[in-house]
């Protein structure tokens, strides 16, 4: 068996895959046809004329939905690994689930509102996606140390803190740059503008802003990678309930997610 066959780890795995080659599928696209300069354009650019937009909106919009799911098996795996008596690492378990979930739909937001089409729409987008994703990373970081030695390692929780200093050094970056690009350039429709030349007003706060984007996006990408050994310990099974003999009535399926430690908690559950 292959190392991705392990439980559910190919959750965070295609999470990871799928959004790299949504963001590098995009560059490349919109590179070839010139509508951005090749030299670290902002992400948002790269999905802002068709034809690349319209993939860019559709595999995102999937990414999306790999990240809810990846965000709420985390929460059930937290949760069944802990007992009732850790109430406090409960609600920190619950606050990352709300936060990982408020994150995706800005994500979600950000695939279908294009800042050259509504700008304010795309950047609360951006607002919720970026910042609540640190937020979110924040969190889990401080569940990974509440959880240390007793569940999983010190490795684990550092590796995670290095990721979160990463993110919040390239988000603040993002954000000193780009108020400094809007506040240089007063008069310029600064959303709207995707070609930059060197040495130009507001060129290097550009360029610092769209490095500390994509060294962002990355960082986020990075930490999703430190779910991959966590959910090799956790598999999804599906029991079929019959509850009559009869073709007419409901027949329940109840879906349980079943942690290797001997420990299992019910994922969702549903009769057709």
């Amino acid at each position: 068996m292959w190392w991705f066959q392990h439980g559910l780890c190919i959750l965070p795995v295609a999470l990871v895959v799928w959004s790299s080659a949504t963001f590098i599928f995009a560059y490349v696209t919109a590179v070839l046809l010139r509508h951005v300069d090749p030299l670290f354009p902002f992400i948002s650019d790269t999905g802002t004329v068709a034809p690349e937009r319209c993939v860019f909106g559709l595999m995102l919009n999937i990414s999306t939905f790999l990240g809810v799911a990846t965000v709420f098996v985390r929460y059930k795996q937290v949760q069944a690994l802990l007992g009732p008596e850790e109430r406090q690492l409960q609600r920190w378990n619950l606050a990352g689930l709300v936060l990982g979930l408020i994150s995706a739909f800005g994500m979600c937001i950000i695939a279908n509102f294009q800042k050259t089409v509504i700008f304010y729409v795309h950047l609360t987008g951006v607002i919720l996606s970026i910042v609540i994703g640190v937020c979110y990373i924040l969190v889990q970081t401080v569940v990974s140390y509440r959880m240390q030695p007793h569940i999983h390692g010190k490795a684990i929780f550092w590796a995670r803190l290095v990721i979160w200093l990463w993110t919040s050094a390239s988000l603040i970056s993002m954000l000193v740059s780009s108020v400094i690009m809007y506040s240089s350039l007063p008069g310029v429709d600064v959303a709207r503008k995707v070609h930059w030349v060197p040495g130009e007003e507001g060129y290097t706060a550009h360029l610092v802003g769209s490095i500390s984007e994509w060294s962002l996006a990355f960082s986020f990408l990075g930490f999703f990678l430190t779910y991959i050994r966590d959910f090799q310990k956790v598999n999804l099974r599906a029991e079929a309930v019959l509850e009559s003999n009869t073709l007419y009535d409901s027949t329940h399926y109840n879906v349980r997610v079943h942690v290797h430690r001997g420990v299992g908690s019910l994922l969702l559950a549903g009769s057709i």
